[in-house]
């Protein structure tokens, strides 16, 4: 089996009528790889509860489709994070109908650092968004890397300022990872995955639909470490995340507002339900710490596991990094220059999947580190 047809496989099951990511993930347990859920479609039948027009698409896929997402994921800086990859972010294992897996545009490996999402309203308040501004900008600056969902309003501005402020954001989407919705961040969207990634579950040419949104919202909650509300009416898709990210066990925090404003009303009643109620940067960070040490620590155990499992030499900070030929290739590949992860693949001939782990593991020990453009260069210190 190649990695070619086992990636047809994944793209051809992604779009499956009815299965979903619950679906998926379950077959994948079954029978161990997408190449062979598609070959043993039928026979799984029976137990996994497929549907008729599932199987019908799996055995005669729109192969049309099929070509425009492999032509999607060929262009650079692109690809589609599974769930069964080493590098695919554990958070979202704990949430509700967690995916199974989420289309790229920028750098995967920041769907692994400590995020703050920033939500609100989309008809927010010149002060609303000055206030989205001040955080996303302060909280950028502290390392943590600011998530939202590029709409209008509060969105559009978080990620606005985490790009000033020389920090990385992601953008999760309800679109397909090639269409920008609203089109009037186009180029805002090409800032975000230059600098961060954007990020979607939903294939290329998939338009937007008012189902996707709340999707989403379980999304922008389960890879955050705390949600930030700046401003929501009452009926505000805002409270929706507010609510994932409490029940998936994440920190969430309210901005009071006037109480003459009805975009504060929503953030008012967060606060009344329990929700902590923040007015600095400052009190966020604070109580993120813990969560963003225990979130490195995990991080660093399950890329070290992952390494061990291939079978390759003792990652750092467990054995010499000077005796290890993938690690001492990388490091040579990164030079004195930043480099993106499609540069140092073809320097290295290592897989991407493989080097997002492996300078995840680099940038843990201090010795690599993001630079702009969605590159990664050399930290030179006393310590490498």
């Amino acid at each position: 089996m190649t990695d070619d047809d086992e990636l047809s496989a994944w793209l051809t099951l992604l779009r499956a009528p009815g299965l979903g990511g619950a679906g998926l993930r379950a077959l994948l347990q079954r029978a161990g790889s997408a190449r062979a859920i598609c070959r043993d479609a039928r026979k799984l039948r029976a137990s996994a509860g497929l549907e008729q027009a599932a199987l019908e698409w799996i055995a005669r896929p729109d192969a049309a489709r099929l070509d425009a997402d492999l032509a999607w994921l060929a262009q650079p800086g692109h690809r589609l994070l599974r769930c069964d990859e080493a590098d695919f972010p554990p958070q979202l294992e704990t949430i509700p109908q967690p995916p199974a897996a989420l289309f790229v545009a920028g750098d995967p490996a920041v769907l692994l650092a400590p995020q703050i999402a920033i939500v609100g309203a989309r008809s927010a308040t010149a002060q609303g968004l000055a206030n989205a501004r001040d955080f996303a900008r302060a909280l950028s600056r502290a390392g943590l890397t600011i998530t939202s969902g590029m709409a209008d309003g509060i969105d559009g501005a978080a990620h606005a300022a985490a790009l000033e402020a020389g920090g990385q954001t992601i953008a999760v989407i309800g679109t397909g990872p090639d269409l920008v919705y609203p089109r009037k961040h186009r180029q805002l969207a090409a800032s975000i995955e230059q600098n961060g990634a954007i990020v979607s579950e939903f294939p290329p040419g998939t338009e937007a639909r008012p189902d996707h949104f709340p999707r989403r919202n379980r999304l922008i909650a389960g890879l955050s470490l705390g949600t930030l509300v700046v401003e929501a009416g009452l009926q505000s898709g805002s409270l929706i995340t507010a609510r994932l990210a409490a029940e998936a066990g994440r920190e969430v925090f309210a901005l009071p507002g006037s109480i003459h404003n009805p975009l504060a009303k929503g953030c008012h009643r967060l606060i009344r339900d329990g929700v902590r109620l923040v007015e600095t940067a400052a009190e966020v960070i604070e109580a993120l710490t813990p969560a963003a040490q225990a979130q490195g620590a995990g991080l660093r155990a399950r890329l070290e596991a992952a390494v061990d499992t291939h079978g390759a030499a003792q990652p750092p900070g467990t054995g010499d990094r000077g005796q290890d030929p993938d690690y001492v290739s990388l490091l040579a590949a990164l030079g004195d220059a930043p480099a993106s992860l499609d540069e140092l693949a073809e320097r290295t001939h290592l897989a991407p999947a493989a080097l997002s782990s492996m300078l995840l593991l680099l940038e843990l020990e201090g010795m690599v580190g993001p630079a702009v453009n969605g590159r990664w260069q050399r930290v030179f210190s006393g310590k490498a």
